[in-house]
């Protein structure tokens, strides 16, 4: 079985790609992490397919449906301050997305981040690699999975 990946300039969000390519995989991906804000939660629902599940076994953490996944968002967003994204790479395929990035911030409740590492207060430089699900053209699944570390740079 061949695999096709691809990487690109992202369409627009009123004009994407064909479902089931992988550029359609780098479009969600693509407006799913510019949707991520406190002020976009309603632009972020629209990737997610009814049945998401939202994952991060490293911290035993796992959550069903649209509604459990924006709250949880919501939870992050008040959790942490401060926070920087450095994209380090992303790649798809017709049902996969993958991308890694390096996150910095400073936790300042533990509430959208249960069994954290490191206590509140710290500031935290966090390598996650996202691996997202895509059926039906939307975001079934997305797994992060991270890595907890003391940001030594501030």
């Amino acid at each position: 079985m061949q695999t096709q990946t691809a990487t690109y300039d992202i369409a627009q969000w009123d004009s994407p790609p064909p479902v089931g390519t992988p550029e359609h995989a780098l479009w969600l991906v693509q407006w799913h992490f510019a949707y991520e804000t406190p002020d976009q939660l309603g632009k972020l629902e629209q990737l997610y397919h009814d049945d998401i599940v939202w994952e991060v076994p490293t911290r035993r953490v796992i959550y069903r449906g649209k509604k459990d996944v924006l709250d949880n968002y919501a939870r992050i967003f008040e959790s942490l301050d401060d926070a920087k994204i450095k994209p380090l790479e992303r790649y798809a395929t017709q049902n996969r997305a993958f991308d890694d990035l390096e996150l910095t911030f400073k936790l300042v409740n533990g509430k959208g981040f249960p069994n954290h590492p490191l206590p509140v207060g710290s500031r935290v430089a966090m390598r996650m690699v996202h691996n997202f699900h895509i059926q039906g053209g939307l975001i079934i699944r997305e797994n992060g999975y991270e890595i907890w570390r003391p940001d030594l740079n501030r």
